[in-house]
């Protein structure tokens, strides 16, 4: 930041200061082609012609330094073919001047035809009266004087614009350091925090940065509900495999017969679990990676295709939003509805009824998925969620669907609640997804 105000500081005041000199040195240079130009006009107005055809001045013209030789201000008035009128104090030297260039209005230029004294000219070219030649009236000043005040000018605005800027630039300076300071005291305040063990930016804080504070605070919470759900899930994983190791490890310290029915029952236990755990845990991996966008529709009919080939008898029926969207990864969505629809096929009836975003006017999507079957009574309807609860003993399964759905949708801000179908009169379960913005 500071070295780009420097870049700008130093930019503007570059040319500000070069178009200021500019305009200071023209002004200075017109006063002074102002003053040649009046002393060249007071020549005009006093020159006729005498009786031998040479030029004078019927009045003295108010300019002593003509009449002091080498003073730095000189005029001389010729005609090619006529004698000239030089100024005293020209002495023995002689204005250059080109006898077929007229100028016939005021014509100034810069002359270096004296050494070591530069000169400023004007000159122009009239015909008086009674004459027939052209006159070349001519006026010069050493530059002395005039170079002079350009320089003293342009060392004052060198000055001024170097203090200017020097002051700019420090002004920019503590202006950057003064209102970066609430982010120091952000950084102190986040090594406080790792220093003392404290979870949360407590420190009273400036109004500019109290956003990006309360945006590091939500941060710091969302990553300590990730670690105390991943201790959570290790512990969980950790409990659940316990049981069937200790078993296993118990049935073979001890010889027993039935070893092998044994393993084989066990390990599918072990299998269930790490595949409820990695279910959870792609879910929350996929959370983190960022906001999906997921058409439902597409989702449950690639499902409702998958599960017709497993229960040809059952008839399925899909309507409401085609166009809702829900900001959940699309192989999450997958599994949800594909776990509630073969429950739905294999638990009901013969008929399956998915509605899409059946409550509308809701901030989320509701499916509902709904059964002719024999329904769960209440009391029941909390313990199906637990992992491994099964209430049909009687059909394959591992009664780790609902629990996969419940802990999936939860990851995502989601739920999952049962009900009765009052289309069906079976089971009624009722999906709540985020809609997609």
């Amino acid at each position: 930041m500071m070295l780009i105000a420097f870049g700008w500081i130093a930019l503007l005041l570059v040319g500000g200061g070069f178009a200021l000199d500019r305009t200071l040195t023209n002004l200075v240079e017109s006063n002074f082609d102002d003053q040649l130009e009046y002393l060249l006009n007071s020549m005009l107005v006093s020159a006729e012609i005498g009786p031998d055809g040479e030029v004078y001045f019927n009045r003295t013209i108010g300019e002593p330094r003509f009449l002091e030789p080498n003073s730095g201000l000189y005029f001389q008035i010729s005609a090619q073919g006529q004698e000239g009128y030089p100024s005293r104090s020209l002495w023995d030297k002689t204005l250059a001047t080109r006898p077929d260039h007229v100028d016939s209005m005021p014509h100034f230029y810069d002359s270096a035809q004296f050494p070591d004294e530069p000169l400023r000219v004007i000159e122009r070219t009239v015909t008086l009266p009674f004459s027939d030649a052209r006159w070349t009236f001519t006026v010069a000043s050493a530059r002395v004087q005039l170079d002079e005040q350009i320089q003293r000018i342009r060392s004052i605005l060198v000055w001024s614009f170097a203090i200017l800027g020097l002051g700019l630039f420090l002004m920019a300076a503590l202006q950057t350091w003064y209102g970066l300071s609430p982010l120091r005291r952000v950084r102190i305040a986040i090594q406080h925090m790792r220093t003392t063990g404290i979870n949360r930016v407590a420190d009273p804080l400036p109004q500019e940065v109290r956003p990006l504070v309360e945006e590091l605070n939500a941060l710091l919470a969302h990553s300590e509900k990730q670690a105390e759900e991943a201790r959570t899930h290790a512990g969980n994983l950790a409990h659940a495999l316990k049981t069937p190791l200790t078993v296993i490890n118990n049935a073979a310290t001890a010889k027993s017969p039935d070893l092998a029915d044994t393993v084989i029952r066990e390990a599918g236990t072990i299998r269930r679990h790490v595949d409820h755990h990695l279910a959870r845990a792609r879910a929350v991996g996929r959370r983190a990676v960022g906001h999906a966008r997921t058409p439902v529709c597409e989702s449950a009919e690639a499902v409702r295709r998958a599960v017709e080939r497993l229960y040809p008898e059952v008839r399925f029926d899909l309507d409401g939003n085609r166009q809702a969207k829900v900001a959940i990864e699309r192989q999450d969505l997958d599994e949800i509805l594909g776990n509630l629809i073969e429950n739905a096929a294999k638990y009901g009836g013969g008929s399956v009824f998915v509605t899409v975003d059946a409550e509308p006017e809701d901030a989320a999507c509701v499916i509902w998925v709904e059964d002719d079957g024999m329904g769960i009574p209440d009391e029941e309807r909390g313990r199906i969620f637990a992992r491994g609860a099964r209430l049909d003993t009687g059909k394959p399964g591992t009664g780790l669907g609902l629990a996969i759905v419940r802990d999936v949708a939860e990851i995502y801000g989601g739920g999952v609640t049962l009900g009765e179908s009052e289309d069906l009169g079976g089971l009624l379960v009722r999906l709540i997804l985020p809609r997609a913005g």
